[in-house]
This record gives structure tokens, sequence and C-alpha cells, in this order.
């Protein structure tokens, strides 16, 4: 895939509950949530202290800090804490995205339109074009760009100086950027999952900011099937809240939010219906593998695309699902967590037979495949 091409965000609706991009309604419920300062920011301990020095060092030299790259998966607040930098920096801010930079001009009004000190935010960064990034780094290291005026033999190129500024950079495929872009920043963090007792510090904040009534068990079940994900988090308390306040008084409790979890199809560990349907059909169809990712998809009823890169890689990390050169397979916690039994080994060292060799015998099955 090219780096310019769509994110998964993008080409998925975000129509599930456990979603990790955000939609419209979770921009703005955020734009409350959001902590102010680092001290208030909850977990990414390691990323939180590291970026405390780099800022602190700064305000006492009295200069703008170096560059910062901010890299993970979505919901986990890379956003957040580019606003709290530049917060801490009592610097203004500026917003944009790298979809939204496709030609080198749009990047150079925006630079040559910087105040001196201030924080340039550029989310999915990833995603610039190429004469966008090249004329990033001249920007980056030396504080100037070289605009070109005019086409062909006659052009010529004008240099503009721009005052020091800090740009943040959020990605969640760091992998993609290029190393020339990825060495032009001094500070580089990387953001985890979340512990469920952090998670519960998140529900707790933001249900005090919500006005919502919840007790620590309450609580507690909310982060367990949030997937390690703040946005998750905040989102599922607000779909509780709305259950507590229609069906009961209001007071979230471990009863209350396991039954409006019930009714958005979130179980216990996180899974949501299509997780479900996918696990389903590869213990249930193919006796728990191997099978194709194309077979897979056609037993869900969903598209190969939905399939890999919406359901699998929470089911992979959480170690329910394996992807093999032969095919996607079950694992005994998947067994366990379904209910189900595993079918009898039908040989020593082979793995349990799909059900359509059980049916029509060995010889006439599908030969398995990767797809």
């Amino acid at each position: 895939m090219s780096p310019y091409d769509s994110d998964p965000a993008d080409r998925f609706p975000v129509d599930r509950v456990v979603a990790s991009a955000a939609d419209g309604e979770d921009q703005a419920v955020e734009a409350a949530l959001r902590p102010k300062l680092l001290d208030e920011f909850i977990g990414q301990e390691r990323v939180r202290e590291q970026l405390s020095v780099v800022l602190q060092a700064a305000r006492q030299r009295g200069a703008s800090p170096d560059h910062v790259l901010l890299s993970g998966p979505p919901g986990l607040g890379k956003t957040t804490l580019s606003m709290i930098i530049a917060a801490e920096l009592n610097a203004p801010i500026r917003i944009t995205s790298g979809p939204a930079i496709q030609h080198a001009g749009d990047l150079a009004a925006i630079l040559s339109s910087l105040s001196e000190g201030e924080v340039l935010f550029l989310d999915e960064i990833h995603r610039m074009s190429r004469p966008a990034e090249e004329m990033l780094y001249m920007a980056m290291e030396d504080f100037r760009v070289d605009v070109i005026v005019g086409k062909g033999p006659g052009a010529t190129a004008i240099p503009l100086e721009l005052p020091p500024f800090t740009l943040v950079g959020a990605t969640t495929r760091a992998g993609l950027l290029p190393p020339p872009l990825r060495d032009r920043f001094g500070f580089t963090g990387h953001m985890e999952f979340y512990a469920p007792a952090e998670l519960e510090r998140v529900v707790h904040r933001s249900a005090a900011l919500l006005d919502v009534e919840i007790d620590p068990i309450g609580a507690a079940e909310i982060a367990g099937r949030s997937r390690g994900t703040p946005r998750i988090a905040n989102r599922l308390l607000r779909r509780v809240r709305d259950y507590a306040q229609v069906r009961h008084d209001g007071v979230v409790t471990r009863e209350i939010a396991a039954q409006a979890l019930k009714v958005y199809e979130v179980d216990e560990r996180g899974l949501d219906r299509l997780d479900r349907a996918v696990l389903t059909a590869l213990l249930k169809l193919f006796g728990g593998g191997p099978v194709g990712l194309s077979t897979l998809a056609v037993a869900v009823g969903e598209e190969s695309e939905t399939v890999e890169e919406v359901a699998e890689p929470f089911l992979v990390r959480e170690g329910l699902l394996a992807r093999t050169p032969r095919g996607r397979i079950a694992t005994a916690a998947a067994w366990q967590h379904m209910g189900l039994v595993p079918p009898l080994q039908p040989a020593a060292g082979r793995g349990p037979l799909p059900a359509q060799q059980e049916l029509f015998g060995q010889g006439g099955a599908a030969r398995p495949g990767g797809e």
C-alpha cells in the first residue's frame, strides 16, 4: 500500500461502538473531555515523562523545543498531547492533516503564516504528498522553504525564511514514514494501549465531567471492555449513561453496565458482533482452521478488507486468532471464549479437520490456502 492511500478508518465507516476511529460525535465530546495540561493526562507514563523533560528544558532556554513525532493506534491521545504541548509552551497551535496537504503550495501557505514559537500539528503525517514532504525537510531543519515561481526554464526559486516553530506530527503507521522525515524529529513517542487500571481512571474522570454517577465496579466493567483505548472507553461510557438514564435511575453500576453493553453487543472482552461472527465462522464452519481470508470473509458476509483490517487486528492482539501461511486459525483461547469444545484431533501432529472435510472426507476437501 502506498503511503498516500486511504487509511482503514477512512475506508470503513465508524458504525461500531468499539471502533477506534472518531466520528463527529466523538470529536465534539472529546473536545470537552481532553485534559489541558501534562499533569492531567492519564496513562502513557514513559512518553509523558520524556515529553515533560523536553518541554521544561525548552521553556528554561526560552526556545522552541525539538519537533515531536507521536505514533500509535488511533484513540490513544496523540491529538490531545499535541494540544497539551502548545498549552505547556503557552503558544498558539495550528491544526491540519496530511491528506489536506496535497501540493507543496498548500504547505508553503501554512508555514509562511506561522508565528514565532507556534505549534503546527500535522495529523496522519504519513499521508502527505511527496512534493510537500520534501519541502517539509528544509522547513524542519533550516526553517526555510524555497517557493518556486513560474514554470519551465524561467522558473525561479525564492527563499522564504520561517520563524522558529515546533512541528508535532501524528501517525498511526510510523513504518510508512520515509527515514529522512523520521530523522528530523528530535523526539519520538510511541503510544501504547492502556492497562485496565488506567482506563478506569479515564472513565472516572470522564464520568465526573459528564456529570454521570458511577461506582468503581461499574467503571471497571466499562474499562475491561474498552480494548485498551480511551476513546472507546468514553464512547462506551456515554452509551451506558444513556441506558442507565432511560432504563434505570441514572446510576451506573456493574450490573447496569453489563446490561447496557449486552444491548450494544459488546461482550466482556470487548468483542462486538463482527468479531464474534468471524470467530463463530472460523470455529463452527471450519473447525478452527486453517482457512483462507477470502473464504472466511464470504462465510461472514463481509468484504475481505473489512475482515482483515477491521476485525482481525484486535482478535490477533487478544490471542484469539492467528495468521499463518496456510490461512487463519483459531487459538485455544478462542474456543474457550466462545464456549465451544475443539473437535478431536484426527491424527497425531495434525490440527482438527474443517467441518467440510469431516463431511466429505479428507480426499475431497479443498486445499487450504493463505489467500
